[in-house]
């Protein structure tokens, strides 16, 4: 048999046969990039968008930035002086510093931009706040965080400056306590 010959069978045998190989080989490669996409998600053992390395100034004008807490697990809460709940989480938020900072927890409750900062100061006084506390002046805080409107809004932060999880309303404090003594 000529080469052309041999071309020609095995053009002729692979027809339907080969479009069905394809199929097959199209299905396998979704289903194994599928697989390999969801075990990456599943074995990532936090979030993978990092935090943005913003500029703050704590309301006693101490000047900080988000990347000098690398290294340490970090609470970042936006809340504001008319918003119920997150006064009524500063009795908690407290609690959790006392016990998890010397451990290495850091905590910074960002007020929001439309809070004057008389107010702000007047509450850190009534509550005896001993975290750090800061006041998003121009919004940039928020803005880099994705747009935050809503308070509170928290972001658990891993010791390498991975966003663990964003947490809008009432924290569960257990919750949160258990996931930051995992990372102390």
């Amino acid at each position: 048999m000529s080469l052309a010959e041999k071309s020609r069978s095995i053009d002729s045998s692979s027809g339907a046969g080969g479009c069905m190989r394809f199929k097959d080989i199209l299905i396998g490669s979704f289903v194994l990039s599928l697989v390999a996409g969801l075990t990456y998600v599943w074995m990532t053992p936090a979030g993978t968008q990092r935090s943005p390395d913003i500029a703050l100034t704590t309301v006693d004008d101490q000047n900080l930035r988000l990347a000098s807490f690398s290294g340490r697990p970090l609470l970042v809460t936006f809340w504001a002086t008319t918003c119920d709940t997150c006064i009524k989480e500063m009795p908690e938020l407290v609690a959790l510093h006392q016990e998890l900072s010397p451990r290495g927890l850091a905590i910074i409750g960002i007020a929001m931009d439309y809070d004057p900062i008389d107010q702000i100061r007047q509450l850190l006084t009534q509550r005896h706040l001993p975290y750090l506390v800061t006041h998003d002046r121009d919004g940039s805080a928020a803005q880099a965080f994705g747009g935050i409107r809503g308070t509170p809004t928290s972001f658990i932060i891993s010791p390498d400056g991975r966003i663990v999880q964003q947490i809008t309303g009432e924290m569960n404090m257990n919750e949160v306590r258990q996931q930051l003594r995992v990372m102390l």
